[in-house]
């Protein structure tokens, strides 16, 4: 256990006592950098934004505006291209039924992979039962990383969206961004990136990545659980219209017609998520002065550490490749997940047991369910020790 991540825990209140937290891929804890934050900008600090003359709003108002702009330089896009909005996966249900109604029909394809999570599932079919618009899944190679080879072969003219996981949430493959853009862009698709359990842990660069759509959520981003963000291209955005109406995301209102606000206002409808977004700044500034660099090659060292463990045992599968980052599932013979996570909670264990909200992913491991070790920057060796420790009384149990 390395000094820095000792200094690190101190600034955990979620982590005190000898608790070993490892659901950091289902929600991060809070540093306490990040709650101030929050606190201040729910009391000492808290005015409404955009529509108040007095200073105090006005105040807040910059505060909230440079929010997005740190959003904007930690995807590497500019704060025109950041919608606002409660998480990943109102940002993917926005894409679906504001660009996907405007530019999809009947014909049109859309390429998903085996491992994406229901958020990147779920609007997609919406948008078919909609629109007509065909679904097809891309497989995984023998690792369980996204075939690009095998979506190469996939993918038509008639594909117009492709929407990939950059790390997925139960086997923590990566994906190569680049070559899926390149891959959508020849046959004249867009790319749409989930990068929940990217953002947290690898150093984003939307314009070298060349991505169209790109999603995170603050809270898997040591940051505050309701508020997330939609970076898109500026010319997609300025093209998709309205999804839901009210204040802020107007030009002019009369009862025979209203106009809009421009991108990305348009899209942010009633009072925004305001301490939120400053808690997202401060989650962003944390994590950028701990570095996203060191981050990876923590959470990368942890999870091979472990899958070198869980590997000496007879009893114990694993899933997903050697060089997975932050993310480590497993199953145990004899022994249901959820078993394993009770009796781990006894040891002061947390992990994560169940389909992941990826169903049809345990459907191709041929498994109901798989236990989750996640890592956050926080995390440290004696995660792992404690965790074996429980999964030897788990095998002394059920015999």
């Amino acid at each position: 256990m390395s000094t820095d991540t000792l200094v690190l825990k101190d600034q955990f209140p979620g982590l005190a006592g000898n608790w070993h937290y490892l659901d950091t891929g289902a929600t991060a804890q809070k540093p306490q950098a990040v709650i101030d934050a929050t606190v201040n900008a729910l009391g000492r600090d808290y005015a409404t934004v955009h529509r108040g003359v007095y200073a105090r709003s006005a105040e807040m108002t910059l505060a909230f505006e440079a929010a997005r702009r740190k959003v904007a330089a930690f995807l590497g896009g500019h704060e025109d291209e950041i919608v606002f909005t409660r998480g990943a996966t109102e940002a993917i249900n926005l894409v679906a039924q504001t660009w996907g109604v405007q530019n999809l029909k009947a014909g049109d394809r859309i390429l998903l992979s085996v491992l994406e999570h229901h958020s990147n599932i779920v609007p997609w079919q919406l948008l078919r039962d909609r629109t007509g618009v065909e679904i097809d899944v891309c497989p995984l190679t023998e690792d369980g990383r996204i075939d690009l080879e095998a979506a190469e072969r996939i993918l038509t003219p008639a594909h117009k969206l492709v929407a990939f996981a950059h790390v997925s949430n139960v086997l923590g493959s990566v994906l190569h961004v680049e070559h899926a853009a390149k891959l959508a862009h020849a046959v004249g698709a867009k790319l749409l990136i989930d990068g929940c359990q990217a953002a947290p842990r690898i150093a984003l660069d939307v314009a070298a990545m060349n991505c169209d759509f790109y999603v995170f959520s603050a809270h898997k981003l040591y940051g505050p659980t309701g508020i997330g963000a939609l970076w898109a291209k500026k010319a997609l955005l300025d093209a998709m219209p309205p999804w839901q109406g009210g204040g802020s995301m107007i030009d002019r209102v009369t009862f025979e017609k209203t106009t809009y606000a421009p991108a990305p206002q348009r899209f942010e409808a009633g009072t925004p998520m305001i301490v939120e977004a400053l808690g997202l700044a401060a989650a962003i500034d944390w994590l950028t002065a701990q570095g996203l660099d060191r981050a990876e090659r923590h959470e990368r060292d942890l999870a091979a550490r472990l899958r070198a463990e869980l590997g000496k045992r007879n009893d114990i599968t694993l899933f997903g490749p050697a060089d997975s980052v932050g993310i480590v599932s497993f199953a145990m013979d004899g022994v249901h997940p959820h078993d394993l996570g009770t009796i781990l909670d006894e040891e002061g264990v947390a992990i994560r047991a169940g389909h992941h909200c990826a169903q049809p992913l345990m459907d191709h491991l041929g498994v109901p369910a798989t236990a989750r070790a996640s890592f956050g920057i926080y995390s440290d060796d004696s995660d792992i020790e404690a965790l074996m420790k429980g999964i030897e009384r788990t095998r002394r149990i059920f015999g």
